[in-house]
């Protein structure tokens, strides 16, 4: 029996949701700040969510513990 359990990373858990497929959503970067010389078209594409990529999904599964 194991000994240790592997903690989930709490950043990652608050961060990221997982899907009913089990694909995991994350919010886009670089909308916090220094908006003003970005266009509106660009900041609308911004506020929507998208999926992580295969290789990341793997990655943070581990690290979310799932």
């Amino acid at each position: 029996m194991a000994k240790n359990k592997m903690k989930s990373h709490r950043g990652a858990c608050k961060r990221l949701k997982i899907t009913g497929s089990g694909k995991i959503k994350r919010h886009k970067a670089y909308k916090s700040h220094i908006l003003t010389k970005k266009t509106p078209k660009r900041k609308m594409g911004l506020r929507k969510s998208t999926i992580l990529t295969g290789a990341d999904t793997k990655r943070m599964l581990r690290s979310m513990a799932k």
